[in-house]
C-alpha cells in the first residue's frame, strides 16, 4: 500500500530499497529554504543496521502489509521463546533478536501478545501495554514525606528498577507500561 513520505509513523514498516525497514524515530523538518522533509531513522528488521533517511510528502513510499496474530506465550529455553497460535495451536519459536531484548522482561507465561509477520515469516511481536508485576524490594515510608509527590526507587520481580510512590511497599503488585517501563497504578487484584 502506498503512503505519502509525510505520513510515516513510529513503529510503521515499510519496504525500501528491496528491504524491510521499521521507522524508529520521526523528526518533521522545515529549513529556511526548500520544502518540508520527514528525517525517519530507520532500522532494517531483518539485518538490523540503521540508516537515516528523508523523505518529502511527494514521495511515495510503500508500506508493508504485516499479519497480526494473537498468540499465547507458553516458555523460554535459553535465548529462544515458544508462542502458540490462539486458533490453530501451532507452535512457533523466537529468539530474543526477533522480539527485542527490552521487551523480553515484560513477557510473562500465558501472556497474550500480538506476533507481526510478513509472508508468513514472524517480524517481531506487540506487548500488551502494561502488565501486572510483584514489587520485591523498595525503600520503607520516611514519615511526613508523603506530603510532596515523590517517587522512590523500586526493584520489580522481573528484574527491572522503576520509581514507585511512597505508599507501595515490598510484595505489592503493580500495573507498569510495557512501553517504557514507568508505574502505572496498584494492582486491583
Amino acid at each position: 500500500m502506498k503512503i505519502q513520505g509525510n505520513a510515516i509513523r513510529p513503529g510503521m514498516v515499510i519496504e525500501h530499497q528491496g528491504r524491510l525497514w521499521r521507522a524508529v524515530k520521526i523528526q518533521h523538518t522545515q529549513p529556511g529554504k526548500g520544502g518540508a522533509y520527514l528525517q525517519v531513522e530507520l532500522k532494517d528488521i531483518r539485518g538490523g543496521t540503521k540508516l537515516n533517511e528523508r523523505f518529502r510528502s511527494s514521495q511515495s513510499v510503500e508500506r508493508a502489509r504485516l499479519e497480526q496474530k494473537p498468540h499465547q506465550y507458553l516458555y523460554a529455553e535459553g535465548d529462544m521463546h515458544t508462542f502458540m497460535d490462539n486458533e490453530t495451536y501451532e507452535q512457533i519459536t523466537l529468539n530474543e533478536e526477533q522480539i527485542g531484548s527490552e521487551l523480553i522482561p515484560f513477557l510473562q507465561e500465558s501472556m497474550t501478545v500480538t506476533i507481526e509477520s510478513f509472508e508468513e515469516t514472524p517480524l517481531g511481536l506487540r506487548l500488551p501495554d502494561s502488565v501486572v508485576l510483584q514489587v520485591t524490594d523498595t525503600e520503607a515510608v520516611v514519615k511526613g514525606q508523603t506530603a510532596a509527590s515523590s517517587y522512590k526507587p523500586a526493584l520489580l520481580e522481573n528484574g527491572l528498577r522503576t520509581t514507585v510512590p511512597p505508599h507501595i511497599e515490598t510484595g505489592t503488585r503493580v500495573v507498569v507500561s510495557t512501553a517504557d517501563g514507568s508505574y502505572v497504578e496498584r494492582a486491583k487484584d
